[in-house]
């Protein structure tokens, strides 16, 4: 098989590649825009990618393609009713970076919720070395045991998120976007009582037409004073003009983001002007890609095309 990867670059250089040699001839891009993937796919028998669109314009000339791997969870960048149409296998991944998500959603709520970049720079600036005391009490943080921690988005994340917030000792409660999911482990709320209750909110949902813009002025507006925001979804899932006036106003305490509603992020960008660590950290689209989950990933891929070849279907989706 003819195998072409258009964007090494978002798996990383130090992941590897090498078993899919076996699989046939592969041409690795570290990456294509548009216009490069309309000449680099026409003899492709499989695509593998992650952002560059799947839709006609780039695919019409791809007269032998047969699956393409989507090196991810999500599939917005596949047009199906084009590739259902043509019958073109695609096939996603799942579950490969549950963990990595989990473990950098803590990261990012303790960084806030300890106030740990005033305390790093209150130690390296000099001021702990002229203090009179063994400790400093200037800005307070809390106890996290006994807060309540509101997920938006129970899914296999959200589970995980909710599961390492109850050993610390949180009342977990939690809103179905699409009204669904029942799970009886955890309270399920409207959105309303979640803003109003949560000391810590994390969203861990999909973007969709539930979702898009679904914190915005009013929703920020009912949270608690000191309640910490946390975005590990998808970016347009907050209203970033809204959240910029909250951190600014102090309506909220403060918010931790791995997502942005363009990334990387624009120059435009009302939250960039907040520089006070203590209100906000955003890191670049991290939380997914850690060593091992950008590994497992690219294994997962790996299997899907062995799968492929031996007329299986795996993980395959068709919208």
């Amino acid at each position: 098989m003819k195998i072409v990867f258009l964007e090494t670059d978002t798996l990383g250089k130090d992941v590897d590649l090498s078993p899919f040699d076996q699989l046939g001839e592969v041409i690795k891009y570290s990456s294509s825009n548009l216009e490069e993937t309309v000449e680099r796919v026409k003899e492709a028998e499989v695509i593998i990618v992650n952002k560059v669109p799947m839709k006609a314009k780039t695919l019409n000339g791809a007269k032998n393609l047969k699956l393409i791997c989507v090196t991810g969870t999500g599939t917005n960048i596949i047009d199906f009713s084009y590739t259902n149409d043509r019958n073109i296998k695609v096939a996603n991944v799942k579950s490969y970076s549950t963990h990595s998500v989990v473990q950098h959603t803590f990261a990012l709520f303790f960084y806030l919720y300890e106030k740990l970049n005033y305390y790093d720079q209150f130690v390296k600036s000099g001021e702990y070395i002229r203090s009179d005391i063994f400790s400093h009490f200037n800005v307070k943080f809390h106890e996290l045991a006994g807060k309540t921690w509101g997920i938006i988005g129970l899914g296999e994340i959200g589970r995980g998120v909710a599961q390492v917030a109850k050993v610390f000792g949180c009342n977990i409660i939690y809103y179905s976007t699409t009204g669904r999911n029942d799970n009886t482990s955890f309270q399920k709320v409207g959105l309303d009582s979640l803003l109003q209750e949560s000391d810590i909110i994390s969203i861990h949902a999909p973007l969709n037409q539930n979702t898009r813009d679904l914190i915005g002025e009013e929703e920020l507006r009912k949270m608690k004073n000191e309640a910490i925001l946390l975005n590990l979804g998808r970016g347009p899932i907050i209203n970033e003009n809204a959240l910029a006036r909250a951190l600014k106003e102090d309506w909220i305490g403060a918010a931790g983001l791995d997502v942005l509603s363009a990334e990387p992020m624009l120059e435009s960008n009302p939250l960039k002007d907040i520089q006070d660590s203590t209100k906000l950290i955003i890191t670049p689209h991290i939380a997914w890609a850690t060593i091992e989950a950008r590994q497992r990933c690219t294994d997962e891929v790996y299997q899907n095309i062995v799968a492929f070849q031996n007329g299986e279907e795996r993980n395959v989706v068709t919208e």
